[in-house]
């Protein structure tokens, strides 16, 4: 019905259009010529006779009457295009104007109609906006870039060491601005730029949105995944992606190439996981893939992990290195020094055992844990001598790089064990039982003198960073120390301020304040300058309120920045001399710095006020002083103030660490700030520190020890490493 109407009300005003339209082509001829145009009808001037007389006409002047004709003409043209879009404009308002009346009872029986058509319309959905408007928006640039030039300003802002500007070409630029999608390259980049800055969580969150793009994982991907576990924050996050991505890749049939190997031995290794790590090495042999020496340093990476029986695998590790007839390199043997610094070697009869293997060469050995046994490393049987005839390094050539390094000799009858060489012995050992600190362990590996021989026998020179880690792995002694400070004049090395921070640090550690102020001295002449790990082993050494101020001081006129740890090292020394005024300093310190406390810092707060009310509660005679309790309510009272402070009054230990524990991932979603400290400037933070030559330090008038012996006259005396009369080495072969 409402259809019908329609049709009646077009056709009657179409009717009085026609009628309005044919009175019109009554008038004069313009007209017609006029409508003749508006019909898009065209009439060249040759075909109506106008050339002619538009010829004949150029030099004739025109008379009034034509004049005045020629006038009229145009009137009446300009007449009938007002006519024209009067009728076009009236017909679009009578077309709107038409009202049909609409019967609600037919309406609501008519099947086609839906719903109650005389309410208003519904309102239109949001999402549909949002849509509309971002797909009738124009780009924000007219020229869209290659995928090659996207990568480029990734890899600018990477090199630069800016990863959130860097992820937001990728998720704002590209894709939300420009609208372009991004190829797998783009999403490899920042995975790898991720894994490298150890944001784990990122790195597998642009793996996944690769995935739901359809986009081809390559193995440089899963590669870059690992490295990112390896790079984790914590060791809970490292370890789990780990695994949850290693059983992904098991499920798909995934076979892995030694690239994925590696990156898998140095996320499991880096994190304690030395069973896993033995177990891909075991797979890596199965599956018949080359085992090169990158695979072995990761190996040897991994037994540093493990502070209770690491060094026994590194040593069961290397030789088998050398028995695969890989060399050795620079990496290698800092692995070795991390093991000897941080290592066991477990239970003293498998420790016995496994160099019994070493040493015969002919027996079979299993590496073996606390807690469960290990994989089997491998067979080391066959002839030994062989194998070791043709690991041996040729010793005839003098012109290496280590030339100027001549390591003298001491006749005596004391021979140091070297386990490494590729025909290991024990020299004058016969018992490990008292072998327990680092450098009791580097005496089994040559000491000193026997390890520097063995890399220049590899032609491997070493660096400040190999005499930095041997530094903490030699004896506590000034002999010991001045030795290694010949050793690095004499090969001509430089050295940094990292190298004296641990010089300083391991002179704090035996309570030799003095010794540490010295090496400040050595530190200027040498021509370098103090940082801010410099003060924090400084701190090592305060023990009063009038050290700590002086060393506030100093940090003050060096434009350093007071930090958390430098004032936990401070608090550590003054709860282990129970100093009451000099705890209560620290606190002030922190309260005045502003410096948010960690969780070492709120544990030995704890743990010194639960000490205090332990020894007030057995009553102990120290505790019934005027001065102790006076000093013990201004310290309670100190350490009330400091937890109202931060917002932990009425919190327990965990609660309150857990509330001021840093977010890992934090530091990632803030924009980089140009400051000078390295903590805040990332890319001061990755350059090389400056180095300086020593040669202007003079070693000889270093202080020395106080009984003015060397390092060999005191290993004479040690019970473990001298022989004793009439008894045989048990691990000796005949």
């Amino acid at each position: 019905m409402l259809t019908q109407l329609l049709r009646n009300a077009v056709a009657r005003n179409f009717y009085r259009y026609q009628q309005q339209f044919v009175m019109t082509q009554h008038r004069g001829s313009m007209e017609m010529v006029l409508r003749a145009k508006f019909l898009h009808v065209k009439v060249y001037d040759k075909d109506a006779g106008l050339k002619e007389k538009r010829e004949a006409n150029k030099n004739k002047p025109m008379s009034a009457v034509e004049n005045k004709d020629a006038w009229d003409g145009i009137r009446q043209q300009q007449a009938v295009k007002e006519e024209l879009s009067q009728i076009k404009h009236q017909t679009k308002e009578d077309i709107k104007e038409i009202d049909v009346p609409i019967d609600d009872t037919a309406a609501a029986n008519d099947p086609d109609l839906f719903g109650d058509a005389t309410k208003a319309p519904l309102p239109e959905d949001e999402g549909d906006k949002v849509e509309d408007e971002y797909i009738s928006r124009p780009t924000r640039r007219s020229k869209k870039l290659r995928t090659k030039e996207y990568a480029a300003i990734i890899k600018e802002h990477l090199n630069n060491h800016r990863l959130k500007n860097a992820i937001e070409v990728l998720e704002i630029r590209m894709i939300k601005e420009d609208r372009v999608k991004p190829e797998n390259y783009i999403y490899n980049l920042l995975i790898s730029g991720c894994a490298k800055a150890g944001y784990t969580r990122k790195a597998f969150q642009l793996y996944t949105k690769m995935r739901q793009r359809g986009l081809k994982v390559k193995e440089s991907t899963y590669t870059s995944l690992f490295n990112a576990c390896a790079n984790a924050p914590s060791r809970l996050d490292g370890l789990t992606t780990a695994r949850r991505l290693k059983e992904n890749l098991l499920e798909k049939g995934y076979e892995a190439n030694v690239k994925n190997y590696n990156a898998m031995l140095k996320a499991f290794g880096r994190w304690g996981d030395i069973e896993t790590v033995y177990m891909l090495a075991d797979e890596m042999v199965d599956k018949k893939l080359e085992m090169n020496g990158e695979t072995y340093n990761f190996l040897l990476q991994a037994c540093a992990s493990d502070t209770k029986m690491g060094f026994r695998h590194c040593l069961l590790t290397w030789h088998k290195m050398l028995r695969q007839g890989i060399q050795p390199d620079y990496y290698s043997f800092n692995a070795v020094l991390r093991c000897v610094r941080d290592c066991g070697f477990g239970e003293l009869q498998t420790m016995e055992q496994a160099l019994k293997g070493i040493l015969i060469g002919n027996e079979t050995i299993e590496i073996t844990s606390t807690s469960s046994s290990l994989h089997q490393l491998e067979n080391i049987s066959g002839d030994a001598t062989n194998a070791s005839d043709k690991l041996a390094v040729e010793k005839s050539n003098k012109n290496s790089s280590l030339s100027s390094l001549q390591i003298e000799s001491d006749a005596t009858s004391l021979v140091l064990p070297n386990l490494l060489a590729p025909h290991p012995h024990l020299g004058s050992m016969v018992s490990l039982a008292e072998v327990e600190k680092p450098h009791e362990r580097f005496l089994l590996v040559g000491g000193l003198q026997g390890f520097l021989e063995l890399m220049k026998s590899y032609h491997i020179t070493p660096d400040i960073e190999t005499f930095t880690t041997m530094l903490e792995v030699i004896p506590p002694t000034n002999s010991a120390e001045k030795q290694l400070l010949t050793y690095i004049r004499k090969i001509g090395l430089k050295a940094d301020i990292d190298f004296f921070n641990i010089l300083i640090k391991k002179r704090a550690m035996r309570f030799d304040y003095e010794g540490g102020k010295e090496v400040l001295s050595m530190i200027r002449t040498a021509g370098l300058h103090p940082d801010i790990v410099t003060y924090g082993v400084l701190a090592l050494g305060c023990t009063t309120v009038e050290s700590s101020r002086e060393l506030l001081h100093q940090m003050r006129q060096n434009n350093i920045r007071m930090n958390i740890q430098i004032l936990g090292a401070m608090l550590r020394q003054g709860c282990a001399k129970k100093s009451f005024p000099y705890i209560c300093e620290i606190i002030q310190i922190s309260l005045d710095e502003n410096i948010k406390p960690n969780d070492i810092f709120l544990r030995h707060l704890h743990n010194f006020h639960l000490q205090c009310a332990r020894a007030i509660d057995d009553r102990h005679p120290s505790t019934k002083t005027k001065l102790f309790k006076k000093q013990h309510k201004e310290f309670c009272d100190k350490y009330r103030l400091y937890k109202e402070e931060q917002g932990i009054a009425n919190l327990k230990l965990d609660d309150a660490i857990k509330k001021l524990r840093e977010r890992p991932y934090q530091q990632y979603k803030e924009d980089y700030e140009e400051g000078m400290e390295p903590l805040k400037n990332q890319k001061i933070a990755q350059k090389q520190k400056l180095r300086k030559y020593i040669k202007k330090i003079k070693i000889q008038n270093l202080k020395g020890d106080e009984d003015d012996i060397n390092v060999l006259e005191e290993l004479k005396e040690a019970p473990a490493l001298t022989p004793p009369k009439n008894e045989k080495n048990p691990f000796r072969s005949n």
